[in-house]
């Protein structure tokens, strides 16, 4: 739960949210960051995701949705 995760850094059929996956997210996402369900489907249904992937997916979704 402590390896060194990056934008490279492969989701795999086994992926949890450990304390380590959210404490990325955080760092490249923003202090709002959060899993909510629709997200968190959206990954465990992707093929082929990063965490960088990830960010980025959590980021539009982010911006969409406070967009005036």
């Amino acid at each position: 739960h402590a390896a060194p995760l990056s934008r490279e850094t492969k989701i795999t059929p086994s992926y949890k949210n450990t304390q380590n996956v959210r404490r990325f997210l955080r760092q490249e996402c923003g202090a709002d960051f959060k899993f909510n369900r629709p997200f968190m489907q959206w990954i465990k249904d992707g093929d082929n995701l990063t965490l960088g992937d990830v960010a980025d997916e959590w980021t539009r979704r982010h911006t969409a949705k406070t967009a005036p």
